[in-house]
C-alpha cells in the first residue's frame, strides 16, 4: 500500500482561508446562515472554518452544529459489525436558515443524501449548500455537487483519499492511498 501527499498543512490552511472568504462573499455576516459539520470527520473542517471566520474575519456569532447520519445511511444494515453512532449537536433552529453542510471528502454522494434526510428532523431550511475539502470528481453515485470545494481530485476506484486532522491524527495532511 503506497501513499502520496496531496495537501500538506500549509496548503490546507490556504484552502481553508479561501473557503472562508467564499462563504463570507455569499453569506456576509452569517445572521441567517448555520454551519453543520457531518460526523465524524466533517466536524473538524467545520470547526476550523468557524474559528477562521470568527478570529481572522471577525464574524460574530457563528452557529456551528454537528450532524450524525449513521442511521440515515442506505447501507447501515449491510455491515457485519455493530454501528457506532456519533453525537448530533444542533442547538439552534434550522427553519428558514441557510444551512451549509461541511464534510471532508465528497465521494459517492450517499453521505450527503443521508444528511439531507437527517436535517429534516430539525426543521425546513431555506437553502442547503455543500462545502467539501476534497471532491472526488468521478466517483459519484448520486447527482450531488459541492457549492464550495477546496480541491478537486481525480481518483480511480482502487485509490482512497484520507484526510488527517491535527485534532485526531496529529497532523494536517491529505493523502492519496493506493489499496
Amino acid at each position: 500500500m503506497s501513499q502520496k501527499v496531496l495537501l500538506n498543512a500549509k496548503a490546507i490552511n490556504i484552502i481553508l482561508h479561501r473557503l472562508a472568504c467564499q462563504l463570507i462573499e455569499r453569506h456576509h455576516d452569517f445572521s441567517n446562515t448555520v454551519l453543520i459539520g457531518l460526523q465524524p470527520r466533517g466536524v473538524f473542517l467545520a470547526s476550523r472554518l468557524a474559528k477562521i471566520l470568527t478570529e481572522d474575519y471577525k464574524i460574530k456569532d457563528i452557529k456551528l452544529g454537528q450532524l450524525d447520519i449513521t442511521f440515515y445511511r442506505d447501507d447501515f444494515r449491510r455491515s457485519d459489525k455493530p454501528l457506532e453512532a456519533n453525537a448530533t449537536k444542533i442547538n439552534f433552529l434550522v427553519e428558514e436558515k441557510n444551512v451549509v453542510f461541511v464534510d471532508d471528502v465528497l465521494y459517492t454522494g450517499r453521505s450527503i443524501r443521508s444528511a439531507l434526510t437527517a436535517i429534516q428532523s430539525f426543521g425546513r431550511p431555506k437553502e442547503i449548500e455543500l462545502l467539501t475539502l476534497i471532491d472526488r470528481r468521478f466517483s459519484r453515485h448520486l447527482p450531488i455537487q459541492p457549492d464550495y470545494r477546496g480541491r478537486q481530485v481525480d481518483v480511480i476506484n482502487n485509490e482512497k483519499v484520507k484526510v488527517n486532522w491535527t485534532e485526531q491524527d496529529g497532523e494536517d495532511a491529505v493523502y492519496l492511498i493506493e489499496k
